[in-house]
């Protein structure tokens, strides 16, 4: 099995949690093609697709995004509260869902899904958004803060919109564009997780980030593709490295447009899910959950032994199509 090194561009502070997740000496390729993407991808995808050992461009980006967590820029204010400040433009841009297939995306901040912004309940958040596109744009972030900062109004063209307010509850929301047509928005890739940490941490763990999704490549109403971070089999043939006995926490939320559910399956073992993350909710011990748009949850897991841990939609379309990896436990 492959593994990939040459990441200097992505900066120290992205560098330790690549090389703790999928180790160092990975091969790379500068090289990503950029065949138009057919319905006949669609159909070779469900008949046996081998998304092979190259190490694209959108790889590298579903595996950043997997341990990318952004805690903005920290203060403190004359209260003594901790202000964090993030900037978030959104753009048009071409970005490639699996091997040599291009989805003409709208993001936040260059990928799908936007960036993982992540504080501490009771923390006061300034985001500044700039919306450099040429479509009205917003954010809508879920939790509980003052109405006029629901994101519901429509940032024009050229405009910034700044949102404050503070964090809370704790537990895991999502961020997304509410801009009418919302099914338009959402589909082209305008979302993101956001987490708010219990002011007491959690145990220690090992903490990765997935958002479930789908792309439909000829706009046709029903996807073609369907990934977690925005590439398809992102973590088949370089699966996420874990250690046996040690705790996993995983930050799961679905993004998935034009299917009603979408859903996490995970071979040869079971975890502990807590819808939103929050204590007040209960805790299930189980194998498969679902999740509607939207819908988001913590699983932690402990992988008893080593060996290769296939994870999948229990959907079969769904993971025939590109949901579908591997944790490898050592």
């Amino acid at each position: 099995m492959g593994m990939f090194g040459t990441l200097g561009a992505l900066g120290a502070t992205v560098l330790a949690p690549f090389e703790r997740v999928f180790g160092s000496g990975m091969h790379t390729s500068t090289t990503t093609s950029t065949t138009p993407s057919t319905k006949m991808d669609h159909v070779r995808m469900g008949h046996g697709y081998d998304p092979g050992n190259e190490v694209t461009e959108g790889l590298k980006m579903a595996q950043k995004v997997l341990t990318d967590f952004d805690y903005g820029k920290v203060s403190v204010l004359p209260s003594g509260q901790t202000l964090r400040e993030f900037e978030i433009t959104s753009t048009e841009q071409t970005v490639e869902v699996a091997k040599g297939m291009m989805f003409p995306g709208w993001v936040y901040n260059g990928r799908i899904p936007g960036p993982t912004i992540r504080c501490t309940e009771g923390d006061k958040i300034r985001v500044t958004f700039k919306n450099l596109s040429s479509h009205p744009h917003n954010i809508h972030f879920h939790g509980i803060h003052p109405t006029n900062m629901d994101g519901l109004e429509p940032v024009p063209p050229g405009e910034t919109f700044v949102y404050e307010f503070d964090c809370k509850p704790y537990g895991l929301h999502v961020y997304h564009c509410h801009v009418m047509p919302l099914t338009r928005h959402i589909h082209k890739g305008m979302y993101g997780n956001f987490i708010v940490d219990p002011i007491k941490p959690r145990e220690k763990a090992l903490e990765l980030n997935m958002v479930m999704n789908g792309f439909d490549l000829d706009l046709d109403g029903e996807n073609d593709i369907y990934t977690v971070n925005g590439y398809a089999f992102a973590f088949h043939n370089h699966p996420i490295q874990v250690k046996a006995g040690e705790l996993v926490r995983l930050y799961l939320s679905n993004m998935t447009e034009f299917d009603l559910l979408n859903s996490f399956h995970l071979h040869a073992n079971f975890f502990h899910y807590t819808a939103n993350g929050h204590e007040s909710n209960p805790r299930i011990f189980t194998d498969t959950i679902s999740q509607i748009q939207g819908e988001r949850g913590i699983l932690e897991i402990v992988f008893p032994q080593p060996g290769r841990y296939m994870f999948h939609a229990h959907q079969s379309e769904f993971s025939e199509l590109g949901w579908m990896g591997f944790f490898e436990a050592k």
